[in-house]
């Protein structure tokens, strides 16, 4: 999927509030957190943006679909483990003590089916005691369809933008991101296609709804889009 933009996706993302966000979740997994460890997998880690402050707290892996940002991640923090998977149907045979799922990346499985399989595998990976986050994707109410928007990055030999349109198809929100980057060699033209889950705070709540846990949900979350932290019993 970032096959052209993982490169970019740092610069892209640059503005993001990384550091204050981990802080966030250190926080809350401090206060929900009942297992005496401090292992975390970050799962659908991206180039490791979170994982490079988490890892001051926490003995840290990451997990995502997209070879290209596992590669960068794996670069930019090489005393981690990064394993390539689904967040649907990973196997790791290890649990943690901490499992992340940030950036509204739960999004990515589209279907109600594929939530609930998602947050049973992360839980799964849990030790007991261990708490699960989860950053949810836009709900229908919430999401803007023919929404307009652009980033720019202007260095000296460096220039781009990518600019989409959103658009709602059934239950998904699909963004159309085109890109153009300049270089003293030339401009090049690509477009990436995201197709998002659109899942409502019901269907959340019942991918959480028989596995076991203690769910508490933070309406505000990092930024705006709320969490899910749920913590898996002790016995």
């Amino acid at each position: 999927m970032y096959e052209f933009s993982a490169e970019i996706y740092d610069l892209i993302y640059k503005d993001k509030d990384y550091s204050g966000e981990s802080l966030h979740i250190h926080e809350l997994i401090q206060v929900h957190k009942k297992s005496s460890g401090n292992t975390l997998l970050d799962v659908a880690c991206g180039t490791g943006g979170h994982i490079a402050y988490l890892k001051e707290d926490y003995q840290v892996e990451g997990l995502d679909l997209d070879a290209s940002l596992l590669h960068l991640a794996q670069r930019k923090h090489p005393e981690a483990a990064f394993h390539q998977g689904n967040m649907t149907d990973f196997d790791l045979g290890n649990s943690f003590d901490a499992v992340t799922c940030l950036f509204s990346a739960i999004g990515y499985v589209k279907t109600e089916d594929k939530l609930r399989d998602a947050i049973g595998c992360m839980v799964r990976h849990l030790n007991p005691g261990g708490v699960l986050i989860v950053e949810p994707w836009l709900t229908p109410e919430a999401f803007q369809p023919n929404f307009l928007h652009a980033i720019n990055i202007d260095e000296p030999e460096l220039k781009i933008t990518r600019m989409n349109c959103s658009e709602l198809r059934g239950n998904l929100s699909v963004l159309e991101f085109h890109y153009l980057v300049g270089t003293p060699m030339g401009v090049d033209h690509t477009v990436e296609v995201h197709e998002i889950g659109l899942f409502t705070h019901e269907q959340y709540v019942d991918a959480f709804r028989g596995i076991g846990v203690e769910l508490f949900h933070d309406s505000e979350g990092l930024i705006g889009r709320g969490l899910f932290i749920a913590t898996k019993p002790l016995f």
